[in-house]
């Protein structure tokens, strides 16, 4: 841990990384028969991150079960995917300009 927001980002990238590990599970499980979605609760995970904890995933509700049990909406999956994306680039946006802070901190200011 360098700081506390690198510690946050961090951790918070971890979450995103398991939530993609989730939805590219789900999309490849979309034609099992019995398969039930999975996902997050993606605030409460990253703050269980924060206190120390492992997010849980579960199992998704509410949506429509085909006749063989799969639950998977792929239009749902590929939204997650692009909210995902996002939320990891910024992420990583943010840790490269706190490291290159660290970094010009530790060099005195020169570049």
């Amino acid at each position: 841990m360098i700081d506390a927001l690198t510690d946050s980002l961090e951790q918070y990238m971890n979450v995103v990384s398991l939530r993609q590990k989730l939805v590219t599970s789900n999309i490849a499980n979309a034609d099992t028969p019995g398969y039930r979605a999975q996902d997050l609760d993606f605030q409460a995970s990253f703050q269980s991150a924060l206190d120390g904890g492992t997010p849980q995933p579960a199992e998704v509700t509410g949506l429509a079960t085909r006749n063989d049990g799969n639950n998977v909406d792929l239009d749902r999956e590929a939204r997650l995917l692009a909210e995902n994306a996002m939320r990891f680039s910024a992420a990583s946006t943010l840790m490269k300009s706190q490291l290159n802070t660290i970094k010009e901190a530790i060099q005195g200011g020169k570049s």
